[in-house]
């Protein structure tokens, strides 16, 4: 990358400077990263052993899990390990790596939440040629195409930030190389790479809500005009987990990335936690523990493990008596 990359290593001032507040938020956002890994990993795990989750909707779950994953992964540990030590420096490279993969995922989590509204729509306006429009082929092509853009678009913003000057300021006010915070440490001139930047983000972000704003409206129509009250409840408790995890991931986006860096003030890291630790953390359990056929596939594997258990049981038992005798 081109500029003059005098200043090799930035500091992370982190989200506080108060030293009484550090090990509780230390513990406090570390049972945060586990409970995310854990629920995540737990989601992956269950629709691939359940074939009754083996559909469109679950298959861009997986992906959804495992891009919180991979998400939540590029920031705590980093965040963790600075707020129990001194010096929270961090090197040109592994700040560039680490916004990098944080625009990928987060690009990807974008493109996800799109699929999964429009897979709700055909499921429920369109019920009879679902299987036709939301086939395999057509889920692996969504994929495909969302990873392969999302890289590029990293790609694009990782090179228009990082690739002027850096001659000046180090310390960046934040717990990890976001947008705003080290465009304010250039030097050189950050109009175009601004303009850039946002041009990539109104694509990815106003685009895909769009998709899902357009969706909804679809949906809640074709839900209106149910005859069955039944029927409408089912369908606006299967859409429901879905515009909450939408609300909270693309509200705090719209917040951090559509305004000018200069009207940015205090309520970033706050915005900034919500959307890469609290959202991460929340989305196994508001698309599992609202969900019916999640629960129903949690009851049936449960019951599936209590029964080898007892089977085992039963020839650990069984043999010992042989032997005896």
């Amino acid at each position: 990358m081109g500029g003059n990359h005098t200043q090799i290593e930035f500091i992370l001032l982190g989200i506080t400077d108060s030293p009484c507040l550090q090990t509780p938020l230390f513990v406090l956002f570390l049972l945060i990263y586990i409970v995310t890994q854990v629920g995540n990993v737990g989601i992956i795990i269950l629709v691939w052993v359940s074939p009754s989750l083996h559909t469109p909707m679950y298959f861009f779950l997986t992906h959804f899990a495992f891009t919180d994953i991979c998400y939540s992964t590029v920031i705590s540990p980093r965040m963790l390990a600075d707020l129990l030590s001194e010096g929270k420096t961090i090197s040109f490279t592994g700040c560039m790596m680490q916004f990098l993969t944080f625009a990928f995922f987060s690009t990807i989590e974008c493109h996800l939440l799109a699929m999964m509204a429009y897979d709700r729509h055909v499921a429920i306006c369109q019920p009879l040629l679902y299987v036709t429009i939301i086939s395999s082929r057509i889920c692996w092509q969504l994929i495909a195409s969302s990873y392969l853009f999302a890289f590029l678009s990293a790609i694009i913003y990782t090179w228009c930030l990082f690739g002027g000057s850096f001659s000046g300021p180090n310390s960046i006010d934040h717990f990890f190389c976001d947008e705003v915070p080290v465009l304010k440490l250039m030097c050189s001139d950050t109009h175009s790479s601004e303009m850039v930047i946002f041009a990539f983000i109104t694509i990815n972000v106003v685009g895909t809500s769009m998709i899902i704003f357009l969706s909804y409206i679809s949906i809640i129509r074709t839900v209106l005009r149910m005859c069955s009250a039944q029927s409408r409840a089912r369908a606006f408790h299967t859409c429901a987990s879905h515009l909450v995890a939408v609300s909270m991931y693309f509200g705090t986006g719209f917040f951090m990335y559509l305004q000018p860096p200069s009207t940015h003030r205090s309520l970033d890291k706050v915005a900034s936690i919500i959307y890469t630790i609290i959202t991460p953390l929340l989305n196994p359990f508001i698309y599992s523990l609202r969900n019916r056929e999640v629960k129903g596939a949690l009851v049936k594997c449960r019951s599936r493990l209590f029964n080898h258990w007892q089977h085992k049981k039963v020839l650990s038992s069984s043999t010992g008596t042989v032997r005896v005798n």
